[in-house]
């Protein structure tokens, strides 16, 4: 018969295993935990690559091909079975190609001043658009534009200082005076001075105090080259900002020094759209010391002014320089605008002749109208 075991020492054995087991567990519960996280991580990655690999029938590095395309059984004989539309790419812009317009515009528009004088050589202001009637190359045209108010004006003076106006100077020099006293505030002059030679005195400028002391110490020399002087004021007047442009001349005879002749000078005035007046200081007929390019002075002043529009005055007595450049300027401030679109629409260059005709205003006079005789078309 075997001996049972003491059961105080049963308790002490057990306690004792129990003991080591939790020495042993505490030494195992840190490299558990490490294990256990390890396998965590290894079935994370695991899911994250078997949701990103492509499935298990598509081998990875194998392209994918389209599904053939359906049988059209409706097809129409003739056409193609099936059409290829692209889509739109969602956000992309539309490309745009811009090529430059060329416009042309074709119209133009002449503008003609006209001086209305009655028999006694007075100015006549009033009249309407009705009483005047335009001719283009004896076909009438239509005035689209009338005007009769005071529009700035460019102004060049164009003034001799040759050998031959010495005592004829200071009378001049206050003729130009008065004519610079109808002046508006917004016109603008310039001045060309010439006897061998024309020169540029005065650019443009608004203050005619310029001018005036500028002509105040002017000395008269050598011989007149007018044609040259009329060429550069021509010039110069392309500068000009206002679209009124008028010449004012004042010589006491022909030219016998200019390089340029009387044709181009007389084809320079035509092309340009600017008026000409001109006072001509001239000796008498019957006077001996009269050159015979002073003779021929008054024909040439008075062919330049009237192709432009404008007059020729000829002055024998120095005394009424002065009221007769003022007159100019009072005849500068009372013109009538008429503009028209020619009828004839062809841009050839070639010279148009132009006639104003007035429709007589009941109960005055038979009226007289300055006006520029013709112009060039323009090119193309």
């Amino acid at each position: 018969m075997r001996p049972r075991p003491d059961p105080t020492c049963l308790r002490t054995n057990v306690a004792s295993r129990a003991s080591q087991g939790a020495r042993r567990g505490k030494r195992l519960a840190p490299a558990l935990l490490t294990v256990l996280f390890a396998l965590l991580t290894i079935c994370a990655g695991s899911a994250i690559s078997i949701a990103d690999s492509p499935k298990a029938d598509t081998p990875a590095d194998t392209p994918k091909t389209p599904p053939p395309p359906k049988k059209d059984t409706d097809a129409i004989p003739g056409m193609p079975a099936a059409v290829d539309i692209e889509t739109r790419k969602t956000g992309a812009e539309p490309v745009v190609t811009s090529r430059p317009v060329d416009i042309k515009v074709n119209s133009t528009l002449v503008l003609i001043n006209v001086t209305v004088m009655d028999p006694l050589n007075r100015f006549v202001t009033g009249l309407e658009k009705e009483h005047f009637r335009l001719f283009e190359d004896k076909v009438e045209q239509q005035i689209t534009q009338f005007s009769s108010e005071d529009a700035p004006i460019s102004i060049g003076l164009v003034f001799d200082t040759s050998g031959s106006m010495g005592p004829k100077l200071q009378s001049s020099r206050r003729a130009a005076a008065e004519f610079f006293k109808t002046a508006n505030p917004s016109d603008e002059f310039f001045l060309v001075q010439f006897n061998d030679r024309p020169e540029l005195t005065q650019p443009f400028t608004t203050d005619t105090n310029l001018l005036q002391n500028a002509l105040t110490f002017t000395q008269s020399k050598g011989r007149t080259a007018l044609l040259d002087a009329v060429y550069l004021a021509m010039h110069e007047m392309k500068k000009a900002k206002n679209p009124r442009k008028a010449l004012l001349v004042i010589s006491d005879g022909g030219d016998n020094s200019s390089r340029y002749t009387e044709t181009e000078i007389k084809n320079e005035v035509r092309e340009a759209d600017v008026q000409i007046y001109a006072i001509g200081i001239f000796e008498g007929m019957a006077s001996r010391g009269r050159t015979p390019e002073e003779a021929a002075g008054p024909g040439l002043l008075n062919e330049l002014a009237e192709q432009t529009g404008g007059r020729e005055y000829a002055v024998e007595n120095v005394s009424e320089l002065p009221d007769i450049a003022a007159k100019i300027g009072i005849e500068l401030r009372n013109q009538y605008i008429l503009g028209y679109t020619p009828k004839n629409k062809e841009r050839d260059g070639k010279y148009r002749k132009v006639q104003v005709k007035l429709n007589q205003p009941r109960g005055l006079p038979p009226l007289k109208a300055y006006f520029r005789l013709g112009y060039y078309a323009p090119t193309q």
